[in-house]
């Protein structure tokens, strides 16, 4: 495993995103991801899995404490008399006494950003979460959070054909994780022909290379879900390989902002 180091925490760059998983699938795909390896699970009260993400942490062989547990709020929940308690409810259906991560899942105008992180503060300080962090922030929104607290992490969509050059500078100049979402942009990057290309010279498929290419940048982890087994296994087959610098560059030329999610009441994106 590779792991990001942000602020002192070790966070492993290649975990388990659960989104759109729900019941008996969410559970045997998390405990499955676990027995296989993974040790990063992605969640968040919208995909309404949490309570079988918790079932399946509690049901595996696994310490609560060596997985890196990362939940998002929903933005109807941003203000201040909702932040909190939906955070305690997600706790809740986790069956966890800390949510290592908790982001912000989608930036909300309605509510000012102020009001939420501060609201949410007081569970850092009670141990209950132990970072914060935002997803789907363009850089503006990024250091206007940043000015508050310290912003562990921003997840945003990120694969070889949406560069992200932008929030990956102001990653590594404030020291939070990028996560990225979509890292292998919905099954796209099979078809594309210079993955297909550089896997070949390492006996790997093009979606482990986009995933090893991802894991091997500064301040970068990647959260795919595999609905299949085979698949969960295969992307976590990465650590046996190392991409040159010609062929990152060559992956990072690839991009030509095909943007996969991009909802009408989304933000200002950077690009």
């Amino acid at each position: 495993m590779i792991y990001v180091n942000v602020r002192g925490v070790p966070v492993p760059a290649l975990g388990f995103g659960t989104w759109p998983m729900r019941g008996r699938e969410c559970r045997e795909g998390v405990g499955h991801a676990l027995a296989i390896g993974y040790r990063h699970l992605d969640t968040a009260q919208a995909y309404e899995n949490e309570a079988e993400v918790g079932e399946a942490i509690r049901s595996s062989s696994v310490p609560r404490d060596e997985i890196f547990l990362t939940t998002k709020v929903r933005p109807g929940n941003f203000a201040r008399d909702r932040a909190r308690s939906s955070a305690l409810e997600s706790l809740d259906a986790l069956g966890t006494d800390t949510i290592d991560l908790l982001l912000l899942h989608w930036p909300n105008d309605e509510v000012p950003l102020e009001e939420t992180l501060e609201s949410l503060s007081g569970l850092v300080e009670e141990g209950a979460v132990r970072h914060l962090g935002v997803s789907n922030f363009p850089s503006s929104l990024v250091e206007r959070a940043q000015s508050m607290t310290d912003i562990f992490c921003n997840q945003v969509e990120y694969h070889p054909f949406l560069s992200q050059t932008w929030l990956l500078e102001q990653a590594r100049q404030h020291g939070h994780l990028l996560t990225a979402y979509s890292p292998i942009a919905k099954g796209r990057v099979l078809d594309e022909p210079t993955l297909v290309e550089i896997g070949g010279r390492h006996g790997k498929n093009p979606v482990q290379v986009t995933l090893r290419w991802l894991a091997q940048q500064d301040r970068v982890a990647a959260v795919p879900k595999a609905s299949r087994h085979e698949h969960r296994v295969a992307n976590f087959d990465i650590f046996d390989f190392e991409l040159s610098e010609e062929e990152m560059q060559v992956i990072h030329g690839l991009a030509h902002n095909q943007r996969l999610v991009d909802p009408e009441n989304g933000p200002d994106w950077d690009h």
